[in-house]
């Protein structure tokens, strides 16, 4: 399967990469900064250099091109203002919607957020960052995509576990390592049970892919 990630070199979408390419995937890795392309390209996938956030539907749609599957894995970071979360953690999301529409890449699988469900429920100081992701896996939601949406919960740079827990909504709030996130996303990208489904991740008991199974 041809693959672009977008956020190619994201603590998360950097290992989510490399599990890709190991699979047998080919990857095409979407990033905003030059000095970037390197790392990615050493990960194993095709670096192309692409700002959601400047660039329009046309220019992202001829990323998007010729790829059957699209992962977004971007945002604009903790340290971003209201602002660039609207225009990143929605925008760019969008507009990578709208681009697998039109190219007919018909898999995208979106990282969103534990509390996205739910963004009024969550401190104040994250609410914009939640309004962003809720907006975005809405729009994706209202698409005629095979989408599945991840929504893990605090993220942490532990080693790969490969046990998680996975529902719709787990009523609790945990951590997750990216390890263990990055190989849910590659457990799931072919998982047909996991199509237009939205669910909550965290650290669990449960191997990976059995408890995809069991969305």
């Amino acid at each position: 399967m041809k693959v672009l990630v977008a956020g190619a070199h994201g603590k998360t979408a950097r290992r989510l990469v490399r599990m890709l390419v190991e699979d047998g995937h080919e990857v095409r890795g979407l990033v905003r900064k030059e000095k970037q392309m390197p790392d990615v390209e050493a990960d194993g996938a095709d670096p192309l250099l692409v700002d959601l956030e400047e660039e329009g539907v046309v220019a992202v749609g001829r990323a998007v091109d010729g790829c059957d599957a699209v992962i977004f894995a971007a945002g604009a970071g903790p340290g971003s203002g209201a602002a660039r979360k609207e225009t990143m953690d929605y925008g760019g999301a969008v507009k990578l919607v709208e681009a697998a529409e039109q190219h007919n890449a018909r898999r995208y699988l979106m990282l969103s957020s534990m509390g996205a469900g739910d963004p009024e429920g969550s401190s104040e100081a994250m609410r914009p960052y939640l309004r962003a992701k809720a907006s975005a896996d809405e729009r994706l939601q209202e698409s005629g995509l095979d989408y599945t949406i991840i929504r893990p919960g605090s993220l942490t740079d532990e080693e790969e576990a490969g046990r998680i827990e996975a529902e719709e909504s787990l009523g609790r709030r945990g951590e997750i390592s990216r390890a263990d996130v990055a190989r849910t996303f590659a457990e799931a990208l072919e998982a047909k049970n996991t199509y237009r489904k939205t669910f909550e991740i965290l650290a669990g008991n449960t191997p990976i892919r059995e408890a995809l199974e069991k969305i």
